[in-house]
């Protein structure tokens, strides 16, 4: 789950600014591949496409206790994205079992 967004995260320091400029001035070459070899033509064949896919949302009008609401508020920011976190974990605990079942 993602809890933070670009728009959460304190402004670049000058001494950011400068540290960024520096690593985009270099160039591609100095870049230590050592610990992240590139990929080969043969990993791409066994790439699994998809595998880090983020579903789309869709916007609804949902009624809710107003307890739950005021539950999921009490955390601060991000009570939607919260209520679709425990709403997927449900899901994905449902689905297990109705698998397990079979």
């Amino acid at each position: 789950m993602v809890d933070k967004k670009l728009s959460d995260l304190p402004p670049l320091t000058q001494a950011d600014e400068d540290h960024l400029a520096t690593l985009a001035a270099r160039p591609d070459s100095a870049i230590d591949l050592s610990d992240i070899p590139e990929l080969t033509d043969a990993d791409w064949k066994i790439a699994v496409e998809g595998k880090h896919y983020r579903p789309a949302k869709a916007q609804i009008t949902a009624h809710l206790d107003k307890d739950v609401l005021a539950w999921l508020k009490s955390g601060g920011r991000g009570y939607q994205t919260r209520m679709n976190a425990i709403l997927r974990r449900e899901m994905l605990i449902a689905r297990r079992s109705a698998t397990e079942r079979q």
